[in-house]
């Protein structure tokens, strides 16, 4: 018998598979666009500002397609996992999906594991960043590619990566925050 999950996701299963990216992301060294959406942290709801946390370091900002979906969650189980390590390298994390403000309250505490912020993906930032799903056709799905960025303080793309498979995106974007801290002399 096949679970209700399962069932769900299939439809976006096939969306996904006949799907990319509407236009090439930002380039590393672009200008990174402002920013200020809804987000989610362990089931509350908050402001979220990128020039707010740009202050703090470096940030991480992942796109995914759609909360509640296997890549999403084991994507969203795998950054949780390695939050301690993003926040030694002096970085922070937040997901954006274009999901509902109520879906990403519950997928902030049941995927993420009340380890980092998920938010809501405006379709200005959906524009903004490039990360636009769209069909073979050249039609709007309404989701997002899986598109990873590391924002450097400066504002600037440090380190982009596009790819629908879920596994590389923590390893990757770890490996960029911790290439932007300074290297320790002898």
């Amino acid at each position: 018998m096949m679970n209700l999950r399962m069932l769900l996701a299939a439809p976006v299963a096939v969306v996904m598979a006949l799907s990319a990216p509407a236009s090439a992301e930002l380039p590393q060294g672009a200008k990174a666009p402002g920013f200020a959406t809804q987000g989610a942290l362990a089931g509350k709801v908050f402001g979220f500002n990128l020039s707010a946390a740009l202050r703090k370091g470096p940030v991480v900002l992942y796109f995914y397609p759609k909360s509640f979906t296997q890549g999403c969650t084991l994507e969203a189980h795998g950054f949780a996992e390695a939050m301690p390590e993003f926040r030694k390298a002096g970085a922070s994390v937040i997901g954006l999906s274009a999901d509902t403000i109520d879906t990403q309250v519950r997928f902030s505490t049941e995927a993420c594991r009340d380890a980092f912020p998920v938010g809501v993906a405006t379709p200005a930032i959906i524009q903004g960043y490039k990360v636009a799903l769209t069909k073979p056709d050249g039609s709007a799905t309404g989701l997002t590619s899986r598109t990873s960025y590391v924002i450097g303080r400066d504002g600037t793309v440090k380190m982009v990566y596009t790819n629908m498979n879920y596994a590389e995106h923590v390893k990757r974007t770890l490996e960029a925050v911790r290439s932007l801290q300074p290297k320790r002399k002898g």
